[in-house]
């Protein structure tokens, strides 16, 4: 029998790590095997619509509150987020709801800052290869949600993850996001042959995020429940309270009410289906 390759990404392998990583947010578990929800607006736009946004998932059944105070924008044009008031306003959410929050941190510079007021920090995809800040997150021990680059092969997005683990922090939850092709029906093109690869490779816990995946609302639930299918360990969701009027990525965002259905078609797909269908054992790796 020939004796399988070593992996690059070494601490990020299931070489080095047979069993599958859980990551605890409080006292939530992302990787156990039950399916984690992250929710919540794009931007963080006002106090008044993240309270309102917190409340309306957390209702539905949401597990953590997603929001972004620092918006990286392809345009300097467009809405670039609130800074440290956002901040601030996510705090309060979570005191209000118990949900943990969840933002994007963008620089070293802001680094201790976000660090300060959020539960989880997120690396968005246009960081994803930024190593500098990639090091420092690994210095921290908040939990990590690592967002697969535009055009990054999984191998450099589990090398990004071996930056973060290998500065010494475990806490690494990767995100399939979508990645760019030449299609144009939609935002990107969501990758969920990434989920089933990333589990066979490495044992770190994998979100799926069809909001960005698709960049198309009525397109949300179908890629969601197709995530968790494919193995996912749960999604990260756009929901604004009223998406036609978000400053940014309305028309990817999930209206409160839209939010409460795919949960309910979650659950029901949870309880059909056995746990050995969502969170498959793995095979050894070969070469």
């Amino acid at each position: 029998m020939s004796q399988a390759k070593t992996l690059p990404y070494r601490l990020a392998s299931r070489q080095s790590r047979v069993e599958s990583t859980v990551v605890r947010v409080g006292s939530h578990a992302i990787g156990d095997g039950e399916p984690t929800v992250i929710a919540g607006p794009c931007s963080v736009e006002s106090r008044e619509q993240i309270l309102e946004s917190a409340v309306q998932v957390q209702q539905a059944g949401a597990h953590m509150l997603r929001g972004g105070a620092f918006k990286p924008r392809s345009s300097p044009y467009a809405f670039q987020g609130l800074g440290e008031t956002g901040l601030r306003y996510l705090a309060e959410a979570r005191e209000q709801t118990g949900l943990p929050v969840v933002t994007e941190v963008m620089d070293i510079e802001h680094l201790p800052m976000v660090a300060h007021y959020v539960d989880v920090l997120q690396i968005g995809a246009r960081n994803m290869q930024n190593y500098p800040l990639l090091k420092a997150v690994g210095q921290t021990t908040k939990p990590v949600i690592l967002k697969r680059g535009l055009s990054a092969t999984i191998e450099e997005w589990l090398l990004a993850a071996e930056y973060i683990l290998s500065a010494g922090n475990p806490n690494v939850i990767l995100c399939e996001r979508g990645i760019r092709t030449f299609e144009t029906a939609t935002r990107n093109t969501l990758d969920l042959n990434a989920v089933p690869v990333v589990k066979h490779l490495s044992h770190l816990p994998i979100l799926v995020d069809p909001s960005h995946g698709t960049g198309v609302a009525r397109y949300v639930p179908a890629m969601s429940l197709a995530g968790l299918a494919a193995g996912a360990d749960g999604l990260l969701l756009e929901v604004h309270p009223n998406p036609e009027k978000a400053l940014s990525d309305g028309a990817q965002s999930l209206t409160p009410e839209e939010f409460r259905l795919l949960m309910r078609r979650v659950q029901t797909l949870m309880q059909a289906e056995s746990a050995a269908v969502f969170a498959p054992t793995p095979m050894a790796l070969r070469g």
